[in-house]
Order: C-alpha cells, then sequence, then structure tokens
C-alpha cells in the first residue's frame, strides 16, 4: 500500500489535484485500475494534509452479467458513499444503432452520464483512473493515428460543465496497479463488451511491448519527453513539500 500511495501522492502534489474541502467522484468501471484508485484515495485522504471526500460511482451500461455487489463490499470497508447510476448505454450503442466502431461514442455517453452523476452528488472532481501506460499509448495514438502532439492532461477543467478532472494514477504503471489488485484482492467486475481488447490501443500496447524488447526503458523516456516538451498541463511542480494535517 505504501508504495501506491507514494505513486498517487507524487501526482497529486505535483499538479495540485487537490484541495482543501473537495468532494472528489471517483469513475469505478469495475476494472482493476478504478478499484485501486479508489483504494488509494480513499486511504490518502485518511493522512493527507488538505482534507477531501471521497464518492464512488459506478455507470451500469446495461449488462445483466456485471455484478457490482462486491464493489459495494469494498466501498463499505473503505467508508466511501457508493452510487450506482442505471444506464442504457449497452443498448443504444449495439442493439439500437449497431455501431461498428462503438468506442467513440460508448466513451463520450459515459462522460456525460459520469459529469452529470458527480454534480448530482455534490463532486466538482472526478478522478480517473489512467495509469502511466494509459498516459504513453495516449500520446503514441494521437501522434500514429492523427498525426498530432497530444495527451490527455493530468488536470483538465471542463467549462461547460464545471467539473475538473484528475488523474491521480499517472505515475503508476500498469504492471503495479495489476499486482495491487491481486495482492489486495480487489473485486474485478469482468468486462463482457465486445469490442474490449479489439482496439487501436490494444494495437499501440503491443507495439510498444514489442519495441521494449529491444529498447528496454522505452516507456519511462516518452513519459519523460512529454513533461520535458512540455505539453500544455504537464510540466510538473516539484517544488511542493509533504506537510502533516493540521490537528
Amino acid at each position: 500500500m505504501q508504495k501506491m500511495l507514494s505513486y498517487v501522492r507524487r501526482a497529486v502534489d505535483h499538479y495540485h489535484m487537490i484541495e482543501e474541502g473537495d468532494r472528489i467522484a471517483v469513475g469505478v468501471s469495475g476494472g482493476k485500475d478504478s478499484l485501486a484508485l479508489l483504494t488509494a484515495l480513499a486511504k490518502l485522504r485518511d493522512f493527507y494534509p488538505k482534507r477531501f471526500e471521497v464518492v464512488a460511482i459506478t455507470l451500469e451500461m446495461g449488462y445483466e452479467e456485471m455484478d457490482f455487489a462486491p464493489v459495494q463490499a469494498l466501498c463499505d470497508d473503505l467508508h466511501v458513499e457508493y452510487i450506482r447510476i442505471p444506464t442504457e448505454i449497452k443498448t443504444i450503442i449495439f442493439d439500437v444503432r449497431q455501431e461498428e466502431n462503438p468506442c467513440a461514442l460508448c466513451a463520450k455517453m459515459r462522460r456525460g452520464a459520469l459529469h452529470e452523476a458527480a454534480k448530482a452528488a455534490g463532486c466538482a472532481k472526478v478522478a480517473l483512473g489512467h495509469h502511466f501506460d494509459d498516459v504513453v499509448e495516449t500520446y503514441m495514438l494521437s501522434l500514429f493515428y492523427e498525426g498530432r502532439i497530444s495527451c490527455f492532461q493530468p488536470v483538465t477543467f471542463l467549462d461547460r460543465s464545471g467539473i475538473t478532472l484528475i488523474r491521480p494514477l499517472l505515475y503508476t504503471p500498469e504492471h503495479y496497479v495489476r499486482s495491487f489488485a491481486a495482492r489486495h484482492a480487489l473485486p474485478v467486475v469482468h468486462n463482457p463488451c465486445p469490442a474490449d481488447g479489439n482496439t487501436k490501443r490494444q494495437e499501440i500496447k503491443d507495439l510498444l511491448r514489442q519495441l521494449e524488447q529491444t529498447m528496454p526503458g522505452l516507456r519511462e523516456r516518452i513519459f519523460g519527453a512529454i513533461q520535458r516538451y512540455p505539453l500544455k498541463g504537464w510540466q510538473p511542480d516539484r517544488t511542493r513539500t509533504p506537510a502533516k494535517r493540521p490537528k
């Protein structure tokens, strides 16, 4: 747990992700990333110098086989409020529209629903489970398929909704998230989406894995280049020193 909290604390401090009195919604899909993020933020809440609250929000996509009862039990153990929002996203995308390339529309619909749910729960910030490898893969996707040097930002304010997105796992490698989820027996919910794993992102993931066989440390160098460039919002503030919570 200490190593995970170290990763998360460093990201939170470097990018000023949490302020006093924040009420933060964690988008919990049931995957390893969002469950690890939820667990880490709930633990960080107990000692971080700036007091904040954590709320877990799950959008139920409409797959009957997805059982979130174990996630409810985890939230109870962490003393975190858990909100489940039923949606018809699966029905709209696969049954009504029969989308051949469903990921973009699905992501757009989930974002909108999550932001509305967060505002209804009194949360001005939403924490997303994007980790270190997601950063590198998103950068490469943008470069290879869009011809742009671009990536999502660690902290993003959405002026239309008034929501601020934060990504506290951005220093955490995916392999560590996976081992953390296994060690702590996090209740990962299988995603039955037919498009899962059959995406351009998976192609980039496979390509990076091949390249690292002859160029070890490639992901770390790409991540460092993103910070040094720097892309908008990516220059870290390394001047912040840890402080203790006032008694």
